[in-house]
């Protein structure tokens, strides 16, 4: 796949809130995911497919209920993609929230070898 099918997909899956479909399909199986910073429960680094879906797990363990999904169109640049992540959830034990942030990938081969959030 070009970088430009993976952002059409990726978009594609994030905007069913599909991550997961996403990860398997679209991701090295040596990823690494990069947060904004380390949080209770989670790294800043996360490396490896297997552990990347653990953490998609433990973020959705945390979620009590996603009321939307907005994604930006893709940009793509080389085989760079970007897109802003506007998520409106209720996470346990907090009042709702509207979550943002800009993700980052960077493809190689065909599959996506890293991302990372800026919030």
């Amino acid at each position: 796949m070009t970088t430009q099918q993976i952002a059409s997909r990726l978009a594609e899956l994030c905007r069913k809130g599909e991550f997961e479909t996403a990860q398997k399909e679209l991701f090295s199986k040596d990823v690494v995911s990069i947060e904004p910073y380390a949080t209770p429960g989670f790294e800043k680094e996360t490396k490896g497919l297997p552990a990347v879906i653990k953490k998609g797990h433990q973020f959705e363990a945390m979620v009590e209920k996603t009321h939307g999904i907005t994604l930006s169109e893709p940009l793509v640049a080389g085989n760079a993609i970007a897109f802003v992540l506007d998520m409106d959830i209720t996470m346990k034990g907090q009042d709702r929230s509207n979550m943002s942030e800009l993700c980052v990938y960077q493809v190689k081969d065909g599959k996506i070898v890293s991302e990372a959030f800026f919030m």
